[in-house]
């Protein structure tokens, strides 16, 4: 069976408001439910490592390096098949202040015999950061999801293959 992974949508909102992808893979929802949650398949497609239980309230860190970069996190909803979302980028990587976090939240709707995900990461206006800052940040943002996004329906279509 050949995999298919479409990019299909790109929105960026100009006034930093939220990073919005879409993306199509043939999977079904369970599927990419436990890419997108789990922390053995996030670090094979997003960072190099990732501790976390997917359950509202966990708090744990994705990694980057060699704990070059440790970002604290804590999971928001968990809604099997459906819907995952975490906090994260914390002011001083802490998890103290849920108010100056980015959200990201990984929605997944059946499609066919496949699944479109659409990713979206917001809280860029309340991190209180200055002008330059948020631009820099905001831009770093795109490009890393404008790479894992593509890695995520990648890695899909590769375990998918496996099964």
């Amino acid at each position: 069976m050949q995999q298919t992974v479409a990019l299909l949508g790109r929105i960026t909102s100009i006034e930093y408001g939220s990073i919005e992808r879409e993306i199509h893979v043939d999977a079904s929802p369970d599927v990419v439910f436990e890419v997108v949650s789990k922390p053995e398949h996030i670090k094979e497609w997003w960072s190099d490592d990732a501790s976390f239980e997917s359950k509202p309230g966990a708090v744990g860190e994705l990694v980057w390096g060699d704990r070059v970069d440790v970002e604290g996190m804590i999971v928001v909803e968990v809604d099997p098949p459906c819907l995952f979302s975490f906090r994260w980028c914390y002011p001083d990587s802490t998890v103290a202040d849920d108010a100056k976090s980015l959200l990201v939240t990984f929605e997944l709707t059946p499609v066919g015999a496949g699944t479109r995900i659409r990713l979206t990461e917001s809280g860029w206006r309340e991190r209180g950061w200055e002008a330059a800052q948020l631009e820099e940040m905001y831009r770093e943002h795109i490009s890393g999801w404008d790479t894992f996004v593509p890695r995520l329906g990648e890695y899909i279509a590769r375990l998918v293959s496996t099964r």
